[in-house]
């Protein structure tokens, strides 16, 4: 790991950035409890479903801010408003959006039209996230809830023999749908990070692991960095998934370049926990890492004729989705960083650069506050796949990355706050 850190200039900025963005989270109180979906401005959009994923990824950026302002010595009466927010995450999560019936966690409650009841893997691996967030930042009720989330996610989602997890059950857990996919894995590791850190328990960080070793050393690499996201219950690839339907926001037909920048990262993470754990990391993880960035960068980015990153390419790198999507520049800048600390190259600090002068020129919205979550090929106004600003959490992470040395989990860079 090479000694590289921001200077004084761009480490106010980007706290500065980080503070405007996780003051959107109370924006995004729903009046029925849990955290609904902003729109354009900001505004909650109270019509809309209570979604778990959205709940989760706002209730984890408040508990950021707030173990990010205890360390820099803020006083009980400028944490109260965050400890607050924790309240509303924790409560949506142990309330209207928790299966009292059959265990679990509801992908989505209220809104003004029948919500699916199937339980999915993407949703609570973020149900584990939000608590362990909620347990390093002093919530009382993190821990309990922190517990029961790996308590389900171990019983239904976590296939030790594949060394991965399922996807989706029915709501009472008696039928596994045969789809497996990358993406919940993914989260699955995020998630597993935060609670080896929070715990101090290995064997999530083991579980990490193996997940990266088989989606990253296997997947991609066997296909030169194309990393298939769909496969069969036998984790047999179904690489034309989703044509009919390739800007699905969740499973998308084909190569979604994000997530190879997403996965770079990642690798680096894991080999961060192995490392602060006196263990050995593979070589593999750094070189692998290299290798998913430049593939998403050299087939992803200015495909068209214009700056920005495709959402996603077909297997011959052809842009099939070329709106550009937020989170994708943001796990962009927080790649670029970890490579940049890793090799101490000049080449991820110009991409860090390159991609921050993306965001500031495309993407930050000066009138109202936080990312424009899309637009389109001509970086021009859009909303064929994400409408308004749900999502904070990949925003805030990117802003944060330069700012947490060595980073293993976000929650787990921070000293634990003490339970009130």
């Amino acid at each position: 790991m090479t000694t590289v850190s921001v200077d004084q200039v761009e480490r106010t900025r980007l706290e500065d950035h980080a503070s405007s963005l996780a003051g959107l989270v109370s924006h995004a109180v729903h009046p029925e409890g849990g955290f609904g979906w902003l729109d354009p401005a900001n505004e909650v959009v109270v019509e809309r479903p209570v979604e778990t994923w959205i709940t989760c990824r706002m209730t984890h950026t408040a508990a950021l801010e707030l173990m990010r302002l205890a360390e820099a010595a803020a006083d009980e009466l400028a944490l109260a408003p965050w400890r607050e927010l924790l309240d509303v995450g924790h409560d949506g999560l142990t309330g209207r959006l928790r299966d009292a019936e059959h265990r679990g966690w509801l992908p989505a409650v209220g809104g003004t039209e029948d919500q699916p009841t199937d339980k999915v893997a993407y949703a609570h691996a973020f149900v584990i996230l939000a608590a362990a967030s909620l347990a390093r930042a002093g919530h009382p009720g993190g821990p309990a809830l922190l517990r029961e989330a790996l308590d389900v996610f171990e019983a239904y989602f976590w296939d030790d023999e594949a060394g991965m997890a399922r996807e989706q059950y029915d709501r009472a857990w008696t039928r596994c749908e045969d789809y497996r996919g990358v993406n919940a894995n993914m989260h699955t590791v995020e998630a597993y990070l935060a609670a080896a850190d929070v715990l101090g328990d290995p064997l999530y960080l083991h579980r990490a692991a193996r997940i990266l070793e088989r989606v990253v050393h296997r997947f991609a690499k066997d296909n030169d960095w194309r990393l298939p996201e769909h496969f069969d219950a036998d984790w047999q690839p179904e690489l034309d998934y989703n044509r009919d339907n390739p800007a699905d926001q969740f499973r998308p037909f084909g190569v979604t370049i994000g997530h190879l920048l997403e996965w770079s990262r990642l690798a680096l993470n894991v080999r961060s926990g192995l490392l602060a754990a006196g263990e050995q990391a593979p070589d593999w993880m750094v070189e692998d890492a290299r290798s998913l960035f430049a593939a998403a960068t050299d087939r992803g980015w200015h495909r068209d004729g214009a700056d920005g990153f495709v959402y996603t390419t077909d297997f011959s790198d052809e842009p099939i989705v070329a709106e550009r999507l937020h989170w994708v520049c943001a796990e962009a800048i927080a790649a670029a960083w970890a490579l940049y600390e890793a090799t101490g190259m000049a080449f991820y600090r110009e991409w860090y650069d390159r991609a921050w002068g993306y965001a500031t020129t495309y993407l930050l919205d000066d009138e109202h506050g936080g990312w424009i979550h899309e637009v389109s090929p001509a970086n021009g106004p859009s909303d064929s796949i994400w409408w308004g600003k749900p999502d904070v959490y990949h925003a805030y992470q990117a802003t944060l990355t330069p700012l947490l040395p060595s980073l293993v989990s976000f929650a787990g860079s921070f000293r634990e706050v003490p339970a009130r």
